[in-house]
Protein backbone atom coordinates (compact mmCIF):
# COMPACT_ATOMS: atom_id res chain seq x y z
CA UNK A 1 0.00 0.00 0.00
CA UNK A 2 1.27 3.63 -0.68
CA UNK A 3 0.15 6.18 1.70
CA UNK A 4 -0.95 9.31 -0.32
CA UNK A 5 -0.05 13.12 2.19
CA UNK A 6 -0.60 16.62 0.86
CA UNK A 7 2.41 18.83 1.90
CA UNK A 8 0.54 20.03 4.93
CA UNK A 9 -0.06 15.99 5.70
CA UNK A 10 4.42 15.94 5.89
CA UNK A 11 4.75 18.66 7.85
CA UNK A 12 2.44 16.96 10.53
CA UNK A 13 3.51 13.86 10.07
CA UNK A 14 7.04 12.30 10.88
CA UNK A 15 7.46 10.78 7.26
CA UNK A 16 10.32 7.98 7.90
CA UNK A 17 13.08 8.29 5.25
CA UNK A 18 12.95 5.70 2.55
CA UNK A 19 9.52 4.84 3.13
CA UNK A 20 7.32 4.98 -0.19
CA UNK A 21 4.46 7.38 -0.45
CA UNK A 22 2.32 9.62 -2.75
CA UNK A 23 2.50 13.40 -2.32
CA UNK A 24 -0.10 15.67 -4.02
CA UNK A 25 -0.95 19.35 -4.69
CA UNK A 26 0.26 22.36 -7.04
CA UNK A 27 3.56 22.87 -9.11
CA UNK A 28 4.58 26.02 -7.59
CA UNK A 29 5.09 29.01 -9.91
CA UNK A 30 9.08 29.01 -10.34
CA UNK A 31 9.89 26.19 -9.13
CA UNK A 32 10.84 24.13 -11.71
CA UNK A 33 14.99 23.70 -12.18
CA UNK A 34 16.24 21.41 -15.04
CA UNK A 35 19.12 19.92 -14.67
CA UNK A 36 21.44 17.50 -16.91
CA UNK A 37 20.66 14.23 -17.80
CA UNK A 38 16.80 14.78 -17.77
CA UNK A 39 17.09 15.65 -14.01
CA UNK A 40 14.65 18.24 -12.71
CA UNK A 41 13.81 19.69 -9.74
CA UNK A 42 10.66 21.49 -8.11
CA UNK A 43 7.94 22.50 -5.42
CA UNK A 44 5.07 20.52 -4.46
CA UNK A 45 2.53 23.07 -2.47
CA UNK A 46 -1.31 23.01 -1.00
CA UNK A 47 -0.65 26.45 -0.49
CA UNK A 48 -0.03 26.01 3.08
CA UNK A 49 3.06 23.86 3.35
CA UNK A 50 5.46 22.69 0.30
CA UNK A 51 7.58 20.26 -0.22
CA UNK A 52 10.64 19.99 -2.78
CA UNK A 53 11.16 16.89 -5.12
CA UNK A 54 13.40 15.46 -7.06
CA UNK A 55 12.69 13.34 -10.35
CA UNK A 56 15.16 11.28 -12.63
CA UNK A 57 13.34 10.84 -16.02
CA UNK A 58 10.94 11.98 -18.65
CA UNK A 59 7.96 14.16 -17.39
CA UNK A 60 4.31 14.01 -18.36
CA UNK A 61 3.48 16.04 -21.22
CA UNK A 62 0.93 18.08 -19.10
CA UNK A 63 3.51 19.27 -16.32
CA UNK A 64 3.95 22.62 -15.82
CA UNK A 65 3.87 25.06 -12.86
CA UNK A 66 0.42 25.46 -11.55
CA UNK A 67 -0.81 22.13 -12.60
CA UNK A 68 -2.13 19.85 -10.16
CA UNK A 69 0.34 16.87 -9.79
CA UNK A 70 1.13 13.68 -7.79
CA UNK A 71 4.59 12.13 -7.21
CA UNK A 72 5.53 8.76 -5.51
CA UNK A 73 8.62 8.10 -4.41
CA UNK A 74 10.28 8.47 -0.85
CA UNK A 75 12.67 11.00 1.75
CA UNK A 76 15.91 10.43 1.50
CA UNK A 77 18.14 11.35 4.46
CA UNK A 78 18.52 15.05 4.13
CA UNK A 79 14.71 15.19 3.31
CA UNK A 80 14.11 15.68 -0.10
CA UNK A 81 11.91 13.66 -2.04
CA UNK A 82 13.54 11.63 -4.47
CA UNK A 83 10.26 11.00 -6.74
CA UNK A 84 10.32 7.60 -8.83
CA UNK A 85 6.85 8.68 -10.77
CA UNK A 86 5.35 11.71 -11.59
CA UNK A 87 1.74 11.83 -12.18
CA UNK A 88 -0.32 15.02 -14.15
CA UNK A 89 -3.75 15.85 -15.31
CA UNK A 90 -4.32 18.07 -17.93
CA UNK A 91 -8.01 19.25 -16.57
CA UNK A 92 -7.64 22.17 -14.07
CA UNK A 93 -10.63 21.10 -12.13
CA UNK A 94 -9.24 17.64 -11.33
CA UNK A 95 -8.23 16.85 -8.36
CA UNK A 96 -7.49 13.90 -5.85
CA UNK A 97 -9.66 14.06 -2.59
CA UNK A 98 -7.07 14.63 -0.26
CA UNK A 99 -5.01 17.23 -2.29
CA UNK A 100 -8.72 18.71 -3.37
CA UNK A 101 -9.21 19.77 0.82
CA UNK A 102 -5.53 20.56 1.56
CA UNK A 103 -5.94 23.48 -1.48
CA UNK A 104 -9.23 24.34 -0.01
CA UNK A 105 -8.17 24.25 3.44
CA UNK A 106 -5.52 26.95 2.09
CA UNK A 107 -7.57 29.12 0.32
CA UNK A 108 -5.89 27.90 -3.01
CA UNK A 109 -7.79 25.76 -5.21
CA UNK A 110 -10.47 27.48 -7.37
CA UNK A 111 -12.06 24.24 -9.09
CA UNK A 112 -15.76 23.23 -9.01
CA UNK A 113 -16.95 20.47 -6.86
CA UNK A 114 -19.87 19.10 -8.80
CA UNK A 115 -17.10 19.48 -11.94
CA UNK A 116 -14.51 17.40 -10.45
CA UNK A 117 -14.06 13.56 -11.15
CA UNK A 118 -11.82 12.45 -7.84
CA UNK A 119 -11.92 8.26 -9.79
CA UNK A 120 -9.97 8.96 -12.72
CA UNK A 121 -6.13 8.21 -13.45
CA UNK A 122 -4.78 8.69 -9.75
Amino acid sequence: IVFFYSPSDIVKNDIAPLKTIRVGGLVADDSVKYGAESRVQFTVTDGAESVVVAYAGALPDLFREGQGVVVEGAFDESRLFQASNVLAKHDENYMPPEVAEALKKAGTWKGDEQDADYSKDY
